[in-house]
C-alpha cells in the first residue's frame, strides 16, 4: 500500500491543492468570483424550482397604478386625499394594518393655507373677520395635520430609506431604534450600517404606530435576494418595513436577537425572537441580520388593488376586511422595481409583502453563521476523500465514484433547502469536478494485482470464484483492519474428547480431515470466508473480503447445509467404524473489525469484536436447549425466507444485555405440517411460560412431549414450569436466562 501511494502521490498533493483553493474560498479567507456566480445561478434554480406558487390572500398591494395617476395626478398626491383613504380603509373596510412603500418627507402646500395665513400675519385684508374664517378654515386646509390625525391610534406602518452617501444626508424624523446601541457588543457581525436617511415628517412619524425601512440588499449581480432585518445607524439598530409590520401584528413585541450556544464570543447570529402571548416567533437571519426573501412566484403572487378604486370605495368589502395591506407602486416612472431571483422587473412592494408572508408561515430559509463552518466542512471531506481515492480507481470506478459523491452532495444540500436551511452548494460541486477532471487527464491506469497475489493473501480464506471476482479489481479490496456489519459462525464438534480418546492418532487425523474438508466446501460454496479450525472447531464468516448484502442468510443456509452434510457421513463413518458426529453451530451478526491481524511473525485475516464474542457464546449454548443451531436476533431479522423458533430470551457470560436466540428449522414453504403445527404450539407455550401462565404452558409442553419425548427443549422447559410453580418469580421476572460459563 506504502509503494502505491507513492506511486500516487503526485496526483494526490494536487487533489489536496485544489482542495485547499476551495476550502478558502468557502471559508471567505478570498471569494473566487465564478464560484459566487454559480452559488447565486444555484440559489436562484432552487428557488423557482420550490416556489409554492399561487396568490396569497391574506396580504394585498394598494397599486399607485397607471389608472390611479390618471384619476388623481401625479404622485404624491396631497394629504387631505390619503387621509381620506386611510379613513376608508380602517373605517369602511376595516384592514388589519397599513404599510407604506412611500416617503412622505416634503411638507403639503397645495391647500394654499399658507398663503392665506401670510396674507392674515401681513394684514392686507385688514378685517378681523378674515383672521376669523381662517382659524374656522385652518383644521380643514392643514392637510398635513389631517394626515397626521387619520394615522394617530391606527396600525399604520411608514417606510423610509437609508443611504451611504460620502456626504451624510438627513431629512425627517427616523422611529425609535428597536435595539438600542451597544446590543451586539462583543459581537463581530456584519450588520449593515448606514449614514444618512429619508424618513417621513416628525408629525407624520410620530402619530403613526411604527416605522421601518424598505431598503433590500443588492448582490454583486444586481439581483434582490435579502432584506436586512435590522441595520445599523449611528449605533442603534432600525427594523425593516416587513419586520416592523409583522411586530405590529403581533402586538408590538420586542425583538430579542438569539445566538447560537447561548451567545458568548461566538458571533453566530441565528435569528430574532419576538415573543407573544401565543408563543414565540422565530424569524431566522444570516450573520449579517439579513432575511433570505421567499418569493412564492413571479409578479402577482399577491393581489393587487388599485389605490384609486379603494380611495373611493369601488372595491367590495371582503376584498380588504382584514387583510394586511401595502401601498406601493409598480409604475416604472416612480422607479420602485428591482431585480430578483423570479423576474427581472419586480415591484419592490411585493419582496415586502413576501416576507410577510414568510415571516407570519416560518417559511423563510435559514443561513445562520454555522453555515459557514458546514461548508468548509464538507468541502474539506468531499476534497480530502476524492484526493485519495480517485488516484486509486479505475476509469469507471473513479466516475461512478464522482458521480456517486455529485448526486451524495447535491441531493442532500437540496434536501437540506428542502427542510428550511441554506447551505452553498458551489464550491463543493466545483471542487468535485475539478478533482475528476485531474483524475481523468491524469490518464493513469493502474494495472490490476495479479491473481497470484490475490491467491497468496486471500485463497486460503475465500473460495477460487471469489478470488477471481476481486482480481478483476483490486483496488476494492484491502486487508487492512476496518469496521463492518458480517455474520460469523462457529461450528464445534460434541463430545470430541470421548471421540478421540476411542480413536488412535491415524484415525482420528483422518476422520478430522473428511469432517473439515466436507464442512469447508459447504462455507465455500455459500461464499464464506474460512477463517481458522481450531481443534475440531471451525470459525467462518460472511461478507468480508468481498461484500455481501445477503451475509446473514447465506451464514445461515451455511449452517443448515452443514448439518444436512453431516448427515451424509454418517453411513461412510460407519462403514469405517467411526463414531457418528453431532456438531453445534452459533451464528451472530453485527459490527466487527475485519482485517489481517497478528504479530509479525504470524498473522491472519480474520474478525473480532463483541458481535464476535457472541456468536462463540451461542455455539456454547446449543446444547443446553438440544439444538444443533443457533442464531442471534439480529440475523434472525435480516432472513425473512428462511423459518426460526425462538428459544429463550439469554444473558450470555461477558454481556449485561439480554437477546433472543432463535434454532433455523428451514426455508419457508419446505416444512411440513408437523413441523408446522408443532411450532405453533411451542410459540404457545413460550408465550404461556413468559406470561407465568404454568398450567396453560404445561398443557402445551405436555402435547409437545407426547409427540416428540425425547426433545430435550421441551423436557427443559417442563422441568422450568415446575421450579417456578414450586418458586414463583415473582412480577419483575423478565424471563431472561444468564449463564454464567462460556
Amino acid at each position: 500500500m506504502a509503494q502505491l501511494f507513492k506511486k500516487h502521490l503526485i496526483q494526490i498533493l494536487l487533489g489536496l491543492a485544489i482542495t485547499c483553493v476551495f476550502v478558502g474560498h468557502a471559508a471567505r479567507v478570498y471569494q473566487i468570483p465564478l464560484v459566487s456566480v454559480i452559488d447565486a445561478f444555484i440559489y436562484d434554480a432552487r428557488l423557482r424550482l420550490t416556489m409554492p406558487g399561487g396568490v396569497d390572500p391574506r396580504v394585498v398591494i394598494l397599486d399607485i397604478d397607471e389608472k390611479s395617476l390618471a384619476e388623481g395626478g401625479r404622485w404624491p398626491w396631497s394629504r387631505d386625499r390619503m387621509a381620506a383613504l386611510l379613513d376608508r380603509l380602517f373605517d369602511h373596510y376595516r384592514i388589519a394594518a397599513l404599510g407604506f412603500d412611500v416617503v412622505f418627507a416634503e411638507p403639503d402646500d397645495s391647500s394654499g393655507l399658507k398663503s392665506l395665513e401670510a396674507l392674515a400675519q401681513n394684514d392686507l385684508r385688514g378685517e378681523a373677520a378674515y383672521r376669523a374664517a381662517l382659524g374656522r378654515l385652518r383644521g380643514t386646509l392643514d392637510y398635513d395635520r389631517r394626515f397626521a390625525e387619520a394615522m394617530a391610534g391606527r396600525p399604520v406602518v411608514l417606510g423610509y430609506y437609508f443611504t451611504n452617501m460620502s456626504t451624510a444626508l438627513t431629512s425627517g424624523q427616523l422611529p425609535a431604534p428597536v435595539l438600542p446601541a451597544g446590543t451586539f457588543a462583543g459581537h463581530s457581525l456584519g450588520i449593515t450600517t448606514w449614514n444618512g436617511f429619508g424618513a417621513n415628517l416628525p408629525a407624520f412619524q410620530q402619530k403613526a404606530a411604527s416605522g421601518g425601512h424598505f431598503v433590500p440588499l443588492i448582490d454583486f449581480d444586481g439581483i434582490s435576494r435579502r432584506v436586512p432585518l435590522l441595520v445599523e445607524y449611528q449605533g442603534a439598530y432600525y427594523e425593516a418595513l416587513s419586520l416592523a409590520m409583522v411586530r405590529l401584528l403581533l402586538g408590538m413585541p420586542p425583538v430579542t436577537p438569539v445566538f447560537a450556544g447561548d451567545g458568548g464570543d461566538y458571533a453566530g447570529l441565528e435569528w430574532l425572537d419576538l415573543k407573544t402571548p401565543r408563543g414565540d416567533v422565530r424569524i431566522p437571519v444570516d450573520e449579517a441580520a439579513s432575511a433570505l426573501i421567499p418569493y412564492r412566484g413571479p409578479p402577482g403572487s399577491f393581489t393587487y388593488l388599485s389605490i384609486a378604486d379603494a380611495l373611493h370605495g369601488r372595491l367590495p368589502v371582503e376584498a380588504l376586511r382584514d387583510k394586511i395591506v401595502l401601498v406601493g407602486t409598480t409604475t416604472p416612472g416612480l422607479m420602485d422595481l428591482r431585480a430578483t431571483p423570479v423576474a427581472s422587473t419586480y415591484p419592490g412592494v411585493e419582496i415586502h409583502a413576501n416576507l410577510i408572508a414568510g415571516m407570519l408561515d416560518g417559511s423563510l430559509k435559514m443561513k445562520p453563521a454555522y453555515v459557514l463552518g458546514a461548508e468548509v466542512l464538507t468541502v474539506l471531506v468531499c476534497g480530502l476523500a476524492l484526493s485519495l481515492l480517485l488516484p486509486f480507481f479505475s476509469p469507471m470506478k473513479a466516475s461512478l465514484l464522482a458521480l456517486g459523491a455529485l448526486v451524495a452532495v447535491a441531493g442532500s444540500n437540496f434536501s437540506f433547502w428542502q427542510s428550511g436551511l441554506l447551505i452553498p452548494l458551489a464550491a463543493t460541486l466545483l471542487l468535485l469536478l475539478a478533482l475528476y477532471a485531474l483524475s481523468m487527464s491524469w490518464g493513469y491506469f493502474v494495472e490490476s494485482r495479479s491473481k497470484r497475489q490475490f491467491t497468496e493473501l486471500f485463497g486460503q480464506y475465500v473460495p477460487p470464484e471469489l478470488v477471481d471476482e476481486m482480481a478483476r479489481d483490486p483496488e476494492r479490496y484491502s486487508m487492512e483492519g476496518q469496521n463492518r456489519e458480517l455474520t460469523v459462525l462457529f461450528s464445534d464438534v460434541r463430545s470430541f474428547t470421548t471421540i478421540s480418546e476411542g480413536l488412535d492418532p491415524k484415525e482420528l487425523s483422518h476422520l478430522m480431515n473428511e469432517y473439515l474438508g466436507a464442512m469447508t466446501a459447504v462455507i465455500r460454496r455459500n461464499r464464506g470466508t474460512l477463517d481458522k479450525y481450531i481443534g475440531d472447531a471451525i470459525m467462518a464468516f460472511w461478507g468480508a473480503p468481498v461484500a455481501d448484502a445477503e451475509h446473514a442468510r447465506h451464514a445461515v443456509l451455511t449452517a443448515l447445509e452443514m448439518q444436512r452434510e453431516l448427515r451424509r457421513l454418517d453411513a461412510p463413518f460407519r462403514a469405517r467404524g467411526w463414531p457418528e458426529l453431532h456438531i453445534g453451530v452459533g451464528i451472530n451478526t453485527g459490527t466487527m473489525t475485519v482485517g489481517d491481524m497478528g504479530s509479525p511473525v504470524r498473522k491472519a485475516y480474520t474478525v473480532m469484536g463483541d458481535a464476535v464474542n457472541l456468536g462463540s457464546r451461542l455455539e456454547g449454548i446449543t446444547k443446553q436447549y438440544g439444538v444443533g443451531i443457533l442464531v442471534g436476533e439480529t440475523t434472525r431479522e435480516q432472513v425473512p425466507d428462511v423459518v426460526f423458533r425462538e428459544l429463550d430470551r439469554v444473558r450470555v457470560k461477558g454481556k449485561d444485555a439480554p437477546v433472543a436466540i432463535y434454532e433455523p428449522l428451514g426455508p419457508a414453504g419446505e416444512l411440513d405440517r408437523a413441523t408446522l403445527d408443532a411450532l405453533k404450539l411451542w410459540q404457545q407455550a413460550l408465550r404461556a411460560y413468559r406470561a407465568q401462565a404454568w398450567d396453560e404452558a404445561d398443557v402445551h409442553l405436555y402435547n409437545l412431549l407426547r409427540e416428540a419425548p425425547d426433545c430435550r427443549l421441551y423436557r427443559l422447559y417442563a422441568e422450568r414450569v415446575a421450579h417456578c410453580r414450586q418458586h414463583p418469580p415473582g412480577e419483575g421476572w423478565d424471563g431472561v436466562t444468564t449463564f454464567e460459563t462460556k
